[in-house]
């Protein structure tokens, strides 16, 4: 982790047709991103001036470096990792979209892993052409994970005080119930109370965790997994003091507003936890990498490559995730000062959030 200077957050461009470039050059408009962290693209000039164009910006450019230690703190900066020969095709989905992806995620990470920058954003990529280009990884998340060695991940969706995990990710729904297993569903609680600790500064943090089955299985009469599986992980996690709760029928815990009353909810799969967190976040949510040794977040949406060039791209989620990012930079730096200091940490582990274990219950009632 970088202590040198303010936080360098590096942003790898995505699929040079889709949505990034737009959503990019509209968060960076906003001069007050960098009172809060030194923006490096990783990219391509000509790509976005071609897109500049498109969008009629004139107000906007990028301060072109070589290096991520010339990055200047008070400007937008753009670090060419593409040669001239590059073609944007608005909206298409094209090999060579895919291979200019890879380029500037490689780049990228190969930065993060010497020190150079402190926390990675990735804009949008289409998984059918990264894959026509080498790209051997369902996403983003898969690589980044054996990049980095990381044992387990989590993928954390963040909307100011929400925070859906899902326990399964990128799979066919049929594939999901026999993916949970104890353990599975254990160390995804842990990565989760891990995250809320060092990621976000909440020493006590509250998660819930939901059912699989409609009102999470009424012990065992439609379906087994929640008692079987899920109450057991639940319960091995508190035995270790981790404040995990339920298993909550889905439904009933977000349509209650019972959301509210937790840190954090992990939902069983994708879509159990992503179709409640994009409808309650409106297009401003995140998605963040949880239990990663680096800091990665991204926007909650894809390519869009209906709407490239109109104008319509919405920079929200894109902001928030650069925002998010150095927030976790922060935390993460605070936390591992403490650590290196007992009392520091023993001050850290008081903080906001403190609860009884005890206090909390789960409410597994059929509707």
């Amino acid at each position: 982790m970088r202590k040198d200077d303010k936080i360098k957050v590096g942003i790898s461009h995505g699929d040079i047709n889709g949505i990034s470039y737009e959503i990019i050059i509209k968060a960076l408009q906003d001069n007050r991103l960098n009172d809060s962290c030194t923006p490096i693209l990783y990219g391509s000039p000509k790509v976005a001036a071609y897109h500049r164009k498109a969008l009629d910006i004139e107000n906007f450019s990028f301060n072109a470096i070589r290096k991520a230690e010339d990055a200047n703190p008070k400007r937008a900066n753009l670090i060419n990792v593409l040669d001239d020969n590059v073609r944007v095709e608005l909206g298409k989905s094209t090999k060579m979209a895919g291979e200019c992806s890879v380029l500037a995620l490689d780049r990228m990470v190969n930065d993060m892993t010497n020190g150079l920058i402190d926390a990675m954003v990735t804009a949008p990529i289409c998984k059918e052409n990264i894959q026509q280009a080498g790209f051997s990884f369902p996403g983003h998340t898969e690589y980044l994970q054996k990049q980095f060695n990381s044992e387990e991940v989590l993928m954390l969706m963040v909307f100011n005080e929400l925070r859906v995990g899902v326990v399964t990710g990128h799979i066919p729904l049929k594939d999901a119930p026999g993916s949970l297993t104890k353990d599975l569903v254990y160390s995804k609680i842990k990565v989760l109370h891990e995250s809320l600790l060092k990621d976000f500064a909440l020493s006590k943090g509250k998660i819930a965790v939901l059912g699989l089955n409609p009102h999470a299985g009424d012990n065992g009469i439609i379906g087994t997994e929640d008692r079987d599986i899920i109450q057991p992980a639940i319960e091995k996690a508190r035995q270790e003091g981790i404040m995990a709760v339920g298993p909550f029928p889905s439904d009933g815990f977000f349509g209650s507003g019972g959301y509210n009353q937790y840190d954090a909810v992990l939902a069983m799969y994708h879509d159990q936890g992503l179709i409640p967190f994009k409808v309650i976040s409106q297009g401003e949510g995140v998605n963040y990498t949880a239990g990663l040794s680096v800091v990665r977040t991204s926007p909650g949406h894809g390519t869009a490559f209906d709407i490239v060039g109109k104008d319509l791209g919405n920079p929200a989620s894109l902001r928030n995730a650069i925002y998010l990012a150095s927030d976790i930079s922060r935390n993460r730096r605070v936390y591992e000062e403490a650590s290196a200091n007992p009392l520091e940490k023993q001050s850290f582990d008081a903080g906001p959030g403190d609860v009884d274990i005890s206090d909390l219950e789960s409410d597994n009632a059929a509707e």
